[in-house]
This record gives structure tokens, C-alpha cells and sequence, in this order.
């Protein structure tokens, strides 16, 4: 049961990831002076831009976005227009809780916002490729026992591995090393994308390993 849903998420997630790389290489071959560390903010925008793209268009072709109820021209525009509304409120969520956590609020405000850019593309960008522009259905997801899917699974793993990961790359930014990757935002945005890859290996190991129990309501 569920095989074919779970080699899909692999392949799909393959995809992703091998997208994240080459947002990282392509850039230190084509623009001199490219680094994960120097040039930060660039590499930052790459990734996110390359997720977004890649999840986006392989989602679509796999068929995992929810199909819209009316086919017309006006409907599909709303859906698009709402899902890039969410993508930016999204975006101000982020900036407002990473700065409610400590992060300097006029000073190194383009970098906090960078990384808000960032979870958006990690976490409610997957949510709109997924179930689309329904704030019903994020919170029956994130709720306890709301997964109807293993796509439903999925997002919650790759969610919340991101969201800890970027957590987690907080803790070294206080400490007296005098690193560089100790700099605003980078441990975070790194932590992030630890986080993301994490949960895309983990999220169809976890549900092939537990693929027996799985146990979905009908929707």
C-alpha cells in the first residue's frame, strides 16, 4: 500500500534537492566572487527561487495541487492571485515571528526578510503546492491526526524539519567564535535548509517504514 505515492515523493523530492544544488553551484560558476558565506543574500534568493520553480512545476505535473472545482479562465486567476497573496503574507508572518524571537528590527532588516523569503519557499510554498490556497485545510493538516494523505504526511515532516532546523541555527549566533557563518542570517537560512533536505529524505523513509499502519480518513 501507498507504493506508488512513496516512489513519487522520492523522485519528486530528488528533484528538489537537485535543484538546491545546482542554485548553489551554478552561481559560484557564474558570478565571480560567489560564496554561501560572502555573498549570502544572493545564494539565499537563488535556492529560493529554484524551489519555488522546480516545486511548483513538478507538482503540477505529478498532479498532487488539488484540481480547481471550476475551469474557468476568472476561477484559475483568483486561485493564482490568492496563492501568491498567501506566499506574501507569509513572507510578513515569518519577517514578524523572526523578529519577535530576537532578530534586530530596523537594523539588518533586508536580511530578515531574506530569510523569511526563504521559510516561505520551504514551508507554505509546499503548503500551496499541496492543498492549495485553503487555510481550512493547513489547519486541518497541522492539527493532531489531520493527515488524509501521505502527501499530507509529507508536509507536515518536511514543515516541521525545516521550521527546527531554522531554529536550531540559532543557538550558535551569540557565541564568541567569530566564524562567519555566525553572521545574520546565515546559521539560520543554513539551519533552514539542513532542516528541508532533513525532512525530504526522512518524510518517504518514514512513511515506507510505516506504511502498514498508515491509516487515512476519506476526505
Amino acid at each position: 500500500m501507498w507504493d506508488h505515492e512513496i516512489r513519487a515523493m522520492a523522485s519528486t523530492h530528488a528533484i528538489i534537492a537537485a535543484s538546491v544544488f545546482m542554485a548553489t553551484v551554478l552561481p559560484a560558476v557564474l558570478v565571480p566572487g560567489f560564496s554561501v558565506y560572502g555573498t549570502h543574500l544572493l545564494w539565499l534568493y537563488s535556492v529560493s527561487a529554484a524551489v519555488t520553480a522546480v516545486s511548483v512545476a513538478v507538482f503540477w505535473l505529478l498532479g498532487i495541487t488539488p484540481p480547481t472545482k471550476k475551469h474557468t479562465l476568472g476561477y484559475k486567476l483568483s486561485r493564482l492571485v490568492r496563492s501568491c497573496l498567501y506566499f506574501f503574507l507569509s513572507c510578513l508572518f515569518f519577517h514578524t515571528v523572526v523578529v519577535l524571537y530576537g532578530a534586530p528590527l530596523i537594523e539588518s532588516a533586508l536580511e530578515t526578510f531574506s530569510l523569511a523569503v526563504l521559510l516561505t519557499s520551504l514551508t507554505t510554498l509546499r503548503c500551496l503546492c499541496v492543498l492549495g490556497p485553503n487555510v481550512q485545510a493547513w489547519i486541518r493538516v497541522f492539527s493532531r491526526h489531520g493527515a488524509m494523505s501521505v502527501w499530507d504526511t509529507c508536509l507536515q515532516i518536511t514543515v516541521a524539519c525545516t521550521v527546527v532546523g531554522a531554529w536550531v541555527g540559532a543557538f550558535p549566533i551569540p557565541l564568541d567564535w567569530d566564524r562567519p557563518w555566525q553572521v545574520w542570517p546565515v546559521s539560520c537560512s543554513l539551519g533552514a535548509m539542513i532542516g528541508y533536505l532533513t525532512g525530504l529524505v526522512a518524510a518517504p523513509a518514514w512513511i515506507h517504514y510505516h506504511r502498514k499502519q498508515l491509516t487515512y480518513k476519506c476526505k
